[in-house]
Order: C-alpha cells, then sequence, then structure tokens
C-alpha cells in the first residue's frame, strides 16, 4: 500500500508519524511502545507497524529487547558528539549558502518568535519545540529534499538527548536569542557570519548537553 501524495509506502508513512511524535517529545527515551496501542492509534495492522518499527530501529531511533518488546533509544554520550558533528557539517554549510528572500527564512523567523513567547512563559518543552523547527528550516535553506530526510532522523534523536535531562531551562535558555541573532545576520545577507555564529551555537550546545547528561548519570 502507498500513499497517493508521495509514493511512500504504508511503513515508511507510519515511520515519519513515529518520528514526528519523537521530535515533538511526546516519546520519551526509554519508553516501551505497546503494538496494541499503536496499531488503534494510526488505525493500521500490526504487520504494519512492526515493518515501521524495524525501519525506526535501523535508524537508531528504537530497539527491540527479547520477551520484552519495542523500546524508544536512549542516546549515549557517543551518539551526541556523533550527531552535533552531522548538525555542524549540515546546519553551517547551509547557512554558507543562504538566500536571505529564501522562502524557510520566514519559518526561522516564526519559530523564533515562539520560542521566545514559549521562554517567557517558562514552557521550556515549547521552547525545545521551537528550536527544533528553526533548525530544520536552516537546513531547509540547501534546498535538498534528501538532507531534509536524513536531518529528520537526526533531530529525533537530538529530541530524545533533551528528554534526558532534568534541567531543559539550563540547556535552552541561551539559545533563543542566540536563534535570534543567527536569523538576523541571514536577512542581513551576511552568510557567512551567520555560519562562524552556528559552530558557535552548535559548540556550546554539545558541551551543555554532555555536561548536563555527565551530571545526570552521576549517582553521587
Amino acid at each position: 500500500m502507498t500513499d497517493d501524495a508521495d509514493g511512500l509506502p504504508l511503513a515508511d508513512r507510519l515511520a515519519r508519524r513515529m518520528r514526528a511524535l519523537l521530535i515533538s517529545g511526546e516519546l520519551s527515551p526509554g519508553q516501551r511502545l505497546s503494538e496494541a496501542a499503536f496499531s488503534e492509534r494510526f488505525d493500521v495492522s500490526r504487520n504494519s507497524l512492526r515493518e515501521a518499527f524495524r525501519l525506526l530501529t535501523k535508524d537508531g531511533l528504537l530497539h527491540h529487547e527479547a520477551n520484552r518488546g519495542v523500546f524508544v533509544a536512549v542516546p549515549s554520550m557517543a551518539s551526541i558528539i556523533d550527531i552535533y558533528r552531522v548538525r555542524r557539517m549540515l546546519e553551517c554549510g547551509a547557512l554558507r549558502q543562504a538566500w536571505p528572500q529564501h522562502p524557510a527564512i520566514r519559518i526561522m523567523r516564526q519559530s523564533v518568535g515562539d520560542g521566545q513567547r514559549a521562554r517567557d512563559a517558562g514552557d521550556w518543552t515549547g521552547v525545545g519545540s521551537a528550536n527544533m523547527v528553526f533548525h530544520a528550516a536552516v537546513v531547509d535553506l540547501s534546498d535538498s529534499a534528501r538532507l531534509n530526510e536524513f536531518y529528520a532522523r537526526i533531530s529525533a534523536e537530538l529530541r530524545l538527548c533533551f528528554g534526558l535531562l532534568n534541567d531543559p531551562e539550563h540547556l535552552h535558555a541561551p539559545f533563543v536569542d542566540m536563534n535570534a541573532t543567527i536569523l538576523s545576520l541571514v536577512e542581513e545577507n551576511r552568510p557567512v557570519e551567520a555560519a562562524a555564529q552556528m559552530e558557535t551555537y552548535l559548540n556550546l550546545a554539545e558541551r551543555t548537553m554532555l555536561k548536563a547528561l555527565e551530571r545526570a548519570s552521576d549517582p553521587a
């Protein structure tokens, strides 16, 4: 069975929908996924759902435990380091070639506003969601459907990293204004400076994430 809109098989469409749940923060690291519940939710057979689970397991977003079921993956320190390595390549590269009239800039602008409003309301989950939209729009500056699809997988892994932290404010608070600065540089047609700012941003975010996870995993 395929989707009339984009020709994707049902399992791929289901995998996309579940990836969106991961990116939104609805699914948490280590959470057990019920076949029955998701079959009912998506109105699909368990066989189709299992194929979607298999695709997401291949992407490293889920894992199967014998006699226990399917669980949302828990990111490791090594995976976080790799995620940020990939992000520097994709996002800084996209900004270096950014065109100030690109349609993705409207989405960047909207997400900056959403992030600022969520921050002012103390809604740090909302800040995280707005941040995910901002960075996906940055990648969209490259005008590559393949890069967008690849980044969606990275985004899902990244949101799982957020889910491991006990203090999301500590992670997200410094970056709301940094997003606004990057947006301003792009709108002013200063792509090289925007890319340099993004590299600084991602280096800081990586260090913040790793330190926070180190604290969270310290039994003391």
